[in-house]
């Protein structure tokens, strides 16, 4: 039977006690307290050496370490640490290899955090695996979502996130005290100024790029959008998974910034993010880019911000009509609902070449509704 760790000394001097009788079968002995002779033998040395104490567990650290790392590396691992205390073994190691230190294995770099008391019980437990896929270009897909409101002294703040799907890069990170759609259009048209235009750009379907009770219909802010060429996407409603990286981009922010605190203004916690934003693109290896960082898969759109709106054209085949009052549809004597957004906007309505009796409905590139005729009008 194996000793039980709570009362080990006790068994151990007890053995001894019975094995150092000059009528004692020691082997005998030692496979009842469940150890090899090896061990009874090297308990009974070390009792008649020095007794009781002797029977302790003796440190197994080697008197030297000549592949231990050396203490100006080592403490060059602690400072990083300390730096950026959500920061893992690996993209400590990838950061020191690109300050130019000595390379250092992932595994030497978590011995030295568990030697200075640095990695928390939870750590792992944090570090839930996430299913990746990416599109194969910068600029192919962005992620665009809302990081909660959180209270400040003065008053409430949402920060505003923006992550392009290929590199993992933050296009922005802006703070909100309000999430109207002027205000998120201002900084969007900040982002698009700097980066250009994406090809898609995916949002849940929360205020003001979403309708909660009518999931993927435009607002006002996707009708801009649209107008810009950009292809408008909602993920699926209570599946955040669809906008992951940019939820997990929130996991990152939320650990690195938010949950230390120490900001108790808007202008305060705006620079903190902002230096925060540097160190994540250029400094911070990510793990799903081989420890890359994101700056370097990233590179601004071709496509620039138009100084205004191109008109919307429609083709010579396509029946225009005009939407109407709170974004009502008059077709073939029927009734469709749209979107209030598209109030006083002509949309193409386009045969199904495959479907007699059905037709879809186009705003610009965007597909807006599938009307059948065959069936009756939902207003």
């Amino acid at each position: 039977m194996p000793w039980k760790a709570l009362d080990l000394m006790s068994i151990r001097e007890e053995f001894v006690i019975l094995a150092s009788r000059t009528d004692a079968n020691r082997r005998e002995l030692c496979r009842r307290f469940g150890i090899s002779p090896q061990t009874g033998y090297k308990w009974l040395s070390r009792y008649a050496q020095q007794g009781k104490p002797g029977l302790t567990d003796l440190s197994r650290r080697p008197l030297n370490s000549p592949a231990r790392t050396d203490a100006p590396l080592e403490q060059a691992v602690v400072d990083v640490r300390q730096a950026h205390p959500a920061w893992g073994g690996r993209k400590i190691s990838r950061r020191l290899s690109d300050l130019g230190n000595a390379t250092l294995a992932p595994s030497t770099v978590n011995s030295i955090l568990n030697r200075h008391g640095l990695i928390e019980q939870q750590a792992r437990e944090r570090s839930a695996p996430w299913t990746r896929f990416e599109r194969d270009a910068p600029n192919a897909l962005w992620q665009v979502d809302f990081k909660g409101y959180f209270p400040l002294a003065q008053r409430r703040c949402s920060p505003l996130t923006l992550l392009d799907d290929h590199s993992r890069f933050n296009l922005g990170l802006e703070l909100c005290s309000e999430i109207t759609t002027p205000t998120v259009q201002e900084k969007i048209c900040r982002v698009f100024a700097r980066y250009g235009l994406p090809l898609q750009m995916n949002f849940d379907n929360g205020t003001p790029w979403g309708s909660p009770k009518q999931p993927g219909q435009l607002t006002e802010l996707g009708v801009w959008l649209v107008r810009l060429g950009i292809r408008v996407t909602h993920s699926r409603p209570y599946h955040p998974q669809t906008n992951g990286k940019d939820e997990r981009f929130h996991r990152t922010l939320k650990a690195e910034v938010l949950s230390a605190g120490g900001y108790d203004s808007f202008e305060a916690l705006q620079l903190k993010l902002d230096r925060w934003r540097d160190v994540y693109n250029q400094q911070r290896p990510h793990e799903a880019l081989q420890m890359a960082t994101p700056i370097t898969r990233y590179q601004p759109s071709p496509r620039s911000l138009p100084p205004t709106l191109p008109p919307i054209e429609y083709g010579s085949n396509d029946e225009v009509c005009r939407v109407g009052w709170a974004g009502e549809l008059r077709f073939r004597g029927q009734r469709y609902r749209l979107s209030t957004a598209l109030m006083h906007y002509d949309v193409a309505v386009r045969p199904d070449p495959q479907t007699d009796g059905v037709f879809e409905v186009f705003f610009a590139h965007h597909r807006c509704l599938s009307i059948d005729l065959r069936a009756p009008a939902q207003s």
